[in-house]
């Protein structure tokens, strides 16, 4: 892992294969979900997997509507729609699911790699999704949750440091804390990138994100809540940091229209 003043400050799933633009500091760190579970079939239904042309898994996503995928910027910044696929429909990276070319991304415009300002994006599939008990719309919500215990982290982070993907979608359930909290809980550097329009969640040393798959959904009550943006290795006990959904949601709306 790679020193970022008195912390670990980590970013991206594979960050080397979103087309390395972002800083070298950030490039080696690779999402991990520690202590989950196995996703049942239909748990998670808005559940995409990113992937390259060469069909490895970079990054995670939730579907918005039958044509729009919801990222993380930092995971398709730099790339191009030629080498970004949206496979949706398995719980499994190496069978099954459906494979969907991509014809667009928009990056919100205020992204910054830097700061991780706005870490969110948008990717537009060649084929519309059909939607079916294991392929669905996520729920976006619209209003501003300051905490909430037993929300879902989902993705095929791994689950060990050093390890592999896991080949099973995995989940786990963590609670939403106060941007006071979490700010309180970082160091100064750190704090400073944990901004109004995010989110954070928290769970014990030990089973947690970190940050499971980067650009995929945090959910409460059936309403995707977040996008998993940056966090400290690994299930150390630290708040993993999202983009907030509802503070994003018209921007959402307005593109995906």
């Amino acid at each position: 892992m790679v020193r970022l003043s008195v912390a670990v400050l980590l970013v991206g799933l594979i960050a080397v294969s979103s087309g390395g633009v972002l800083p070298d500091q950030y490039a080696d760190w690779e999402g991990f979900i520690v202590g989950g579970s196995n996703a049942a079939e239909g748990q998670f239904p808005y559940q995409v997997s990113l992937r390259s042309a060469a069909n490895a898994h970079f990054c995670g996503g939730s579907i918005v509507n039958n044509n729009w995928v919801l990222s993380a910027a930092h995971c398709t910044s730099g790339r191009t729609t030629a080498n970004t696929i949206v496979v949706v429909g398995s719980l499994l990276l190496n069978a099954g699911g459906e494979r969907h070319p991509s014809s667009q991304i928009i990056n919100h415009p205020g992204y910054s790699g830097i700061t991780l300002a706005n870490d969110i994006s948008l990717v537009r599939v060649a084929t519309p999704f059909i939607f079916s008990n294991i392929i669905a719309p996520t729920a976006l919500e619209q209003d501003f949750v300051d905490s909430a215990s037993n929300a879902q982290a989902s993705g095929w982070g791994q689950t060990t440091n050093p390890g592999s993907l896991p080949n099973h979608l995995q989940w786990v359930n963590v609670d939403i804390i106060t941007l006071a909290e979490c700010r309180s809980r970082h160091n100064v550097v750190n704090a400073a990138r944990v901004h109004d329009n995010t989110i954070c969640s928290s769970s014990p040393t030990g089973i947690g994100m970190c940050m499971g798959d980067s650009g995929g959904p945090l959910s409460h009550n059936s309403r995707q809540q977040g996008i998993v943006s940056w966090g400290i290795a690994c299930a150390q006990g630290f708040p993993d940091v999202f983009a907030r959904v509802s503070s994003h949601r018209q921007w959402i709306l307005e593109n995906v229209a």
